[in-house]
Formats: structure tokens, C-alpha cells, sequence
């Protein structure tokens, strides 16, 4: 069992959840936005400029979401060469395979078949046959056999959650907004687990809701300490910046929480702001306008198809209250009581 392990450290074959959970999730976010999200955003500009060169563009860098989170997952598991450019066919056939919860499906995949192919390389003569080989052929079995299930049942769950958004707006508008909002500031991705349940319609709306909350909302209320660097690199960039400041001291995690309970709701019931663009953007916030993109996106699709009949200004306003207005109102509001009461001190949002 002691040579083992040390076969498997000096593979670099670390079983932990941070590797997984962590690193590997948070890659695979990366390879959806340099492929599908990019895509989309690429192909929409391209649909609405008449620049048929850039509908093109868009459609192919869409068309290889699957090898590309495969093989960021693969970078984010230190894979050599050969491994990780044989991730390119399994990611391509777990999405396939996988369907609608096709990311997910990739996800577990693209693992096992790295760390699969990390074991067998450079352990022969013919390193350059068994790696790519076993690398593809664990990945692709593992796709026949699991992608299915998995895709499915990532499917159904996200059906559920959209499903019970329609019945309850508010108080599903309350729980997507929370959750998904406090997984865009912890160091997981809040963008990944969108995609892999396929989160849009109005369940998508409140994800972004939530998510433009917890980033505009900690970037107004730590101005004070961080100034317009940190208004920008969180309110357009990421909250999770604030993670060794929440680790500090939770507390600075209630105002912009307290303030996706409200833009959730006020989206599904009010506006009833719906993320009809690609599910990865319900997870992305106000990060690059992602999310805001992507619901101009599916506004366009729908007038497109003829199913809404035009972008209003019901609909505008609705977008700049609950993705900036709001979150830029609320939390700083939501904290004052938490400042008088010493829960949150002065310095306590820092930027290191």
C-alpha cells in the first residue's frame, strides 16, 4: 500500500476534494467561456451587425465546449502532453453523449480518464501509443457507459429547479439567488454548476440575479477600502477576491447574501427576467457583462423565433435594476446596522 501511494504522488494523482472540487471545476468554467460562451457572445454581435464571418466564428468555437473543459480540466490536473491532448476526443464524446447535462457529464469523465492516462505515462517504450490510447479508450467507455446517466439525471434536476421557479417564483427566486450567489464568491463555480443542470428561464434569471448581487454588492460596499481597482475587479470581475476577508470574518458575507433574497424574487415575480442564453452566463454575474449578454441574447433568439415581440423597456429596466441598481442600493443599506453593531469594522473588506 506504501509504494502505492508514493506510485500515485509521484504521478501527481492527489485524490482530494480541493483538486476536484475546486481546480477541476473551476477550469472547466474557464474552457466553457473560451468556447460556448465565447461563442455565443461572438455569434450574437455577428447576428446583429449582419458580420456573417463572425456567425461563423461563433458557431465553431461553440461547437468544441466539450473538448475544450476537457482539456482545461485536464491543464488544472497537471496532465503531460500526450494525456492531456487526448482529453480533446473524450470531452468531445462525453458532451455528445451526455446531452443537455453534457458538461457535467465531462466533468466526471475527463477526470478519471486524466488521472488514468497520468498512471500509464511514460511508463513504457511506446509511450507514445499506450497514453493517447488508454487516455481515449477509458474516456470514451466511461462516456458510453456514464454519460448518458449522468447528463440525464444533471438534466433532471435542472428541469426540477426550473420547473418549481415557475410554480414558486418567489420563494425559488429566493434560493436559486442565495445559492447560486454564494457559489460565485466561494471557490467553486457557481458558472459550471449552471451549465451542468442547464439553469436558464427563470431560474437562470435569478441565478444571475444572485450572482450580480454578491459582485456588485461587495464592490460598492468595500469602495471605502478598495477604491475604483476594487470597484472594478469585483463589480466587473469576480466577489470571490473577498474569500480571505469572509474567512476572517463572516459577517461581511450578510449584506450582499440579504440582498440576493430580494433581487431573486424581484426578478421571477416583477420582471420575470428569464436567462434564455446559454446556461454557463446564469452563473456568471456582471463578470465581463456575461450574464447581462446572455439575457440579451435569448431576448434576441425569442424575437427571432418570433415568440416575444420585441426587447422593451420594461424588459431593460428590469435588467439594469435587479443586475446593478439594486445590488448597488441594497447591500451597502443591508450592512450600516452590521457596521453600528461592530460585526464589520473598518478594513475588514480589504483587498490584499
Amino acid at each position: 500500500m506504501q509504494n502505492f501511494r508514493e506510485f500515485l504522488r509521484r504521478k501527481d494523482v492527489i485524490l482530494s476534494a480541493h483538486r476536484y472540487g475546486i481546480d477541476a471545476m473551476g477550469a472547466m468554467a474557464q474552457g466553457l467561456f473560451a468556447s460556448l460562451l465565447i461563442g455565443t457572445i461572438i455569434k450574437t454581435l455577428g447576428q446583429q451587425t449582419g458580420v456573417e464571418f463572425l456567425v461563423s466564428a461563433g458557431d465553431y468555437a461553440a461547437a468544441v465546449a466539450g473538448p475544450a473543459m476537457a482539456a482545461s480540466i485536464g491543464w488544472a490536473l497537471h496532465c503531460p502532453p500526450l494525456v492531456l491532448f487526448s482529453l480533446i476526443a473524450v470531452g468531445g464524446a462525453a458532451n455528445t453523449l451526455g446531452g443537455a447535462g453534457g458538461p457535467l457529464a465531462v466533468y466526471f469523465v475527463a477526470i478519471v480518464a486524466a488521472e488514468c492516462g497520468k498512471l500509464v505515462s511514460r511508463e513504457t517504450k511506446i509511450d507514445i501509443l499506450v497514453t493517447p490510447a488508454v487516455t481515449v479508450l477509458v474516456g470514451v467507455g466511461l462516456s458510453v457507459l456514464w454519460a448518458p446517466a449522468i447528463g440525464g439525471a444533471a438534466s433532471a434536476v435542472g428541469s426540477v429547479i426550473m420547473w418549481a421557479t415557475e410554480l414558486q417564483p418567489l420563494l425559488m427566486g429566493i434560493v436559486v439567488s442565495v445559492l447560486v450567489g454564494i457559489a460565485l464568491t466561494l471557490p467553486i463555480s457557481s458558472a459550471a454548476i449552471c451549465a451542468a443542470l442547464g439553469l436558464t428561464g427563470l431560474a437562470g434569471g435569478a441565478a444571475v440575479a444572485g450572482c450580480c448581487a454578491q459582485m456588485i454588492g461587495f464592490a460598492v460596499m468595500s469602495y471605502k477600502e478598495n477604491g475604483v481597482g476594487g470597484l472594478v475587479s469585483q463589480g466587473l470581475g469576480t466577489s470571490m477576491l473577498q474569500m480571505p476577508n469572509i474567512l476572517k470574518n463572516p459577517r461581511v458575507w450578510i449584506p450582499p447574501t440579504l440582498a440576493s433574497a430580494v433581487t431573486g424574487p424581484v426578478a421571477t415575480c416583477l420582471f420575470r427576467l428569464e436567462m434564455n442564453g446559454p446556461a454557463v452566463s446564469s452563473g456568471m454575474g456582471t463578470c465581463g457583462l456575461v450574464g447581462q449578454i446572455g439575457v440579451y441574447t435569448g431576448w434576441a433568439d425569442a424575437v427571432a423565433a418570433g415568440s416575444k415581440a420585441a426587447i422593451t423597456g420594461w424588459d431593460w429596466a428590469g435588467l439594469v435594476l435587479i443586475c446593478f441598481v439594486l445590488p448597488a442600493l441594497l447591500t451597502p443599506l443591508f450592512a450600516l446596522p452590521l457596521r453600528r453593531w461592530g460585526w464589520i469594522r473598518e478594513g475588514d473588506l480589504k483587498l490584499s
